[in-house]
């Protein structure tokens, strides 16, 4: 029993020389590491007890700063030191975001500066060359009868003026004729009857070569010929041989093609820079190589409601006959914009749009590493692959043309001002 009881005691000092040992190894433990978050937090405080205000921000809620150390409003962490950077240590601003000059260089993030230039907007057109509506004229029966030959038989057939089109048969020519032969017997007794018979046949276009020959010969010409007013293409064939038509009918329209219009559509957001008499270049899909020039002579005043485009013509010549009516053309039209003149122009890559406000990052000057300011812009006119500026930068800032995207998205992620982050509300206690 003595023995059991011995073992026992022994048993029960082991253990109690075992806790005291772990007591030991865990105060020895607290003395040399107790203190360490105390020691970061006033290293902290000494660190950033510069010359500026330090702020304080959440590692998970960026849009938390603070203005004294303290645990995040949200999420209960801990707050830590904003990052200062540039010369003066200065915070970054809250609408400013910094990158390392690594992750600045992995974005190709690019820069530019701004200048004041004289803008020249350029305005593309697509159209179609049209036939000159004034070069256009309609061939007409002068008397009434029967189309007894056509020597014309197809459109797109090139006529020449004086050319012969037609031969009608007329009664109401021939018995005009018998008059005149009549009155040419009466001639010393009514002169003034075969004067009047001379101006009918000439209403009917006859010649004056022609009645004289009538005059001469005693005979009446059965058959009428239908001359071309004017040469060109017959652009339309309205009658058969063998039909009867009425004074007046329309036989052909024949229109020409020595000068031509081309016809494009202007969007009306484009209209303000176009005027009468601009210079135009224009070129075909059908002659590629070629180039046409042309001067505008008339801006539809009235837009299609369907396509939010008005008519632009312009007038060229036509000599070698190598536009054709229908042809497709596109055109560039370089507009100085006088009103613009000596504003700031941007390229069209340093522009972010959201659809309701245009957004650029502009580089602060002198600072360690690069930092980037969001800022809201008012544009004007597009010019094709840049912007000019109403307001929003200055000349000789410095803007971002490339990597745009990658600093808005970082700025994004840090709860900053972005481009969907239209307003960031700072929790500052």
């Amino acid at each position: 029993m003595d023995t059991i009881k011995i073992k026992n005691i022994l048993t029960r000092n082991s253990y109690i020389k075992y806790g005291l040992t772990l007591i030991a190894g865990l105060f020895l433990g607290w003395l040399l590491f107790g203190g360490s978050d105390s020691n970061r937090m006033t290293e902290h405080r000494h660190v950033y007890e510069e010359g500026v205000e330090q702020l304080w921000t959440c590692s998970m809620h960026p849009q938390i700063k603070q203005d004294k150390l303290g645990k995040c409003p949200i999420c209960g962490m801990d707050l830590i030191p904003l990052k200062t950077t540039g010369k003066a240590g200065g915070a970054i601003a809250a609408n400013a975001i910094q990158l390392s000059e690594e992750a600045a260089a992995l974005a190709n993030v690019q820069t530019t500066k701004v200048s004041r230039k004289n803008p020249m907007k350029e305005i593309s057109l697509y159209g179609t060359i049209q036939a000159d509506e004034r070069l256009l004229q309609s061939q007409t029966s002068h008397v009434s009868g029967r189309i007894e030959k056509l020597f014309i038989n197809f459109t797109g057939e090139n006529v020449r003026q004086g050319q012969t089109m037609a031969t009608v048969y007329s009664p109401e020519l021939l018995n005009a004729q018998q008059e005149l032969l009549e009155a040419v017997k009466m001639k010393s007794v009514q002169p003034a009857l075969v004067q009047a018979a001379r101006e009918k046949l000439r209403l009917w276009k006859l010649s004056d070569e022609q009645i004289s020959e009538i005059e001469k010969s005693g005979e009446v010409v059965s058959l009428v010929e239908i001359k071309a007013n004017t040469s060109g293409v017959v652009m339309s064939k309205k009658v058969s041989q063998g039909d009867y038509v009425s004074q007046g009918n329309v036989l052909f329209d024949i229109v020409n093609l020595s000068q031509v219009w081309a016809m494009f559509d202007a969007y009306e957001i484009d209209l303000p820079f176009l005027k009468i008499g601009d210079k135009v270049e224009f070129a075909l899909q059908a002659l590629p190589g070629k180039t046409f020039t042309g001067n505008i002579s008339f801006i539809d005043p009235i837009l299609d409601k369907t396509t939010r485009t008005a008519k632009v013509r312009v007038e060229t010549l036509n000599q070698e006959m190598l536009l054709k009516p229908e042809m497709y053309a596109d055109a560039v039209i370089k507009a100085p914009l006088q009103q613009y003149n000596s504003e700031i122009i941007i390229p069209k890559s340093a522009v972010l749009w959201t659809g309701k406000r245009s957004i650029v990052y502009v580089k602060q000057p002198g600072m360690d590493s690069p930092v980037f300011t969001f800022r809201e812009v008012e544009l004007g006119p597009f010019l094709g692959d840049s912007y000019v500026v109403v307001s929003g930068v200055k000349d000789g800032e410095e803007i971002v043309t490339n990597g745009v995207f990658s600093i808005d998205a970082s700025a994004q992620l840090e709860g900053k001002r972005s481009m969907m982050n239209e307003e960031v509300s700072s929790m500052i206690n």
